[in-house]
């Protein structure tokens, strides 16, 4: 089997009917399981888990096997809390960005080909295997001519044409979730589907690294604390980024901070005054800030080493983030409301009274001190009330708030491995302070802000909690209401399915037979008629359906 998935890994046909089959059974598992389960009690709710879990886990492998898009889905997906279940992002949020090196030969062709000289004309020195291989590129230890001590990115073998190939599969994929999904009513598919192709083709060429990089070394050229490395221009391409090698240790090895005397709290301070001031003021911002992009050298010097992944934070950003902060000082909640729209937050057909109410009692839950009272069970049911409450409400994240949220995240839990003491109000308030900018402000309202400001967002108000169980009890009655329209959906679901399987069927003879496979022609054909009748019989029993409904 593992013979044949390499073989046809460079297939459109293949890469199509692994990525859509994937999702239809996915789709079709869901709708199953709704219709086996119409009481959601806490054993119901294990078994939903678990099967997500396995879903996930099963993406995950896909992705790791295909490489290309996949694992680049699987990492944009882990940041979208607006639409993703809890349990799918924890999976996916461990799916390592690694496949298979490729053989030394093709990267010294690609590196000849790309410098059109000999390798040697260049490198005086190169390791024949990467010290590092990701989805996109794999990267080289190497000494140029001169001496300088680099690293050399190369991208993969026919990354270019999986990613485009796999494009076209999402395509359906977006298709089939907009036609057989409730999803599909409540997002924007095709703005997401935009975003997606946007952010992964970014990736694709080196050129637009090589113009971050450059763009965070200048803005930071005066940080002593912060180091971007030097890119040698010269030798960059499409397809090639060269820098200068960076010596040093992941940001998370405290053993090695300690070893070599390096103050843990003040690194932990230097880089969250890094992020922050990207993640507050205008500019790009490093939207994939893990440990294994952020090192940290024997002096104590704090080294970000990628910017493959990057967002955008617009000067109206700035301006939407500081309303919905003074709205929130002022109890202005149609100051938040009105802004929440003007970012393309609220979808059309989002009930606002219902969005305001949910940050007015978050708001004063925490005001009223409740939030410290709350044990860790009942923090992570409320995040799973408001993650539901966010999923049946017409609201989606644009890609770049999506990744600021992301690297919000990801940079958060660097700092607490790191300096779990960190006090983010108290090193947050001058930078805070600064930002808002107020003279008009009082020194008062400054010292509530600091200490209340960004605690919100993270807090969950027991007085929601009930709201929320509520509509947890509506959105059961509801499905109960609508479990008739569902079976309906779910024969279309099956037609849709089967319908598919015909046209694949169909395309893999017509494929074995153009190259000539050595496979049982005879067993395939009897498949498809089996198909094919099977179709028949699900589209008499919906008809039937349909007509004693009537």
């Amino acid at each position: 089997m593992f013979g044949l998935e390499r073989k046809f890994k460079y297939s459109f046909i293949y890469r199509c009917t692994v990525i859509v089959w994937m999702t239809i059974k996915f789709i079709t598992q869901i709708y199953i399981f709704h219709f086996r389960h119409s009481v959601w009690d806490e054993r119901t709710r294990l078994k939903w888990e678990s099967l997500l879990i396995k879903q996930a886990k099963e993406y995950r492998d896909k992705a790791i096997m295909l490489g290309g898009v996949l694992i680049k889905v699987g990492q944009f997906l882990s940041t979208r809390n607006d639409f993703m279940p809890e349990v799918f992002i924890r999976e996916l949020s461990g799916l390592v960005d690694r496949v298979p090196p490729s053989p030394f030969p093709y990267a010294k062709s690609l590196l000849e080909e790309e410098w059109n000289s000999e390798l040697t004309d260049k490198v005086s020195e190169i390791g024949d295997s990467p010290v590092a291989s990701a989805s996109i590129g794999e990267v080289y230890r190497a000494t140029l001519k001169d001496g300088s001590d680099v690293a050399i990115k190369i991208q993969r073998y026919r990354i270019q044409d999986i990613f485009h190939m796999d494009f076209r599969a999402l395509k359906i994929v977006f298709w089939i979730i907009s036609v057989f999904t409730s999803f599909g009513k409540i997002a924007d598919l095709h703005a997401l589907y935009r975003e997606l192709v946007y952010v992964m083709d970014k990736e694709l060429n080196f050129k637009k690294e090589l113009e971050y990089g450059i763009y965070f070394r200048d803005r930071y050229k005066d940080n002593e604390r912060i180091h971007v490395p030097f890119y040698f221009k010269r030798l960059c391409t499409k397809k090639v980024m060269v820098m200068e090698w960076v010596e040093g240790a992941k940001i998370t090895d405290l053993h090695y901070m300690n070893k070599h005397h390096i103050n843990v709290k003040q690194t932990a301070k230097t880089l969250f005054d890094f992020y922050l001031d990207q993640f507050l003021n205008d500019g790009l911002f490093h939207a994939d800030p893990h440990a294994g992009n952020i090192l940290v050298q024997k002096s104590g010097l704090i080294s970000i080493i990628d910017f493959g992944m990057v967002g955008d934070v617009r000067r109206q950003d700035t301006h939407y983030f500081k309303r919905v902060i003074q709205g929130l000082i002022m109890d202005d909640y149609d100051k938040i409301m009105e802004t929440l729209d003007e970012m393309n937050f609220l979808l059309p057909g989002a009930n606002k009274k219902k969005v305001e109410k949910m940050i007015k009692q978050t708001v004063d839950m925490y005001e009223n001190g409740s939030f410290q009272q709350m044990d860790a069970e009942t923090m992570d049911q409320l995040k799973e009330d408001i993650r539901i409450f966010i999923k049946d409400q017409p609201i989606q994240l644009s890609a770049d708030y999506a990744y600021l949220g992301r690297a919000m995240s990801i940079i958060l839990g660097v700092l607490i491995h790191l300096y779990p003491e960190i006090d983010i109000g108290k090193w947050a308030k001058p930078t805070v302070k600064q930002w808002l900018g107020g003279k008009g402000i009082t020194d008062s309202i400054y010292s509530e802000m600091a200490k209340d400001t960004l605690k919100p967002v993270l807090s969950y108000p027991r007085a929601m909690l009930n709201w929320l169980e509520r509509g947890e009890k509506d959105r059961q009655w509801q499905k109960e209401k609508h479990q008739s329209r569902t079976m309906h959906h779910f024969y279309i679901l099956l037609e849709g399915i089967m319908f598919t399987m015909l046209l694949i069927g169909s395309g893999f003879m017509m494929t074995v037979k153009i190259m000539a496979i050595d496979i049982n022609v005879i067993v395939g054909v009897s498949l498809l008629a089996v198909i094919s009748f099977l179709l028949l019989i699900v589209l008499m029993k919906h008809y039937r359906m349909i007509k004693f409904l009537r």
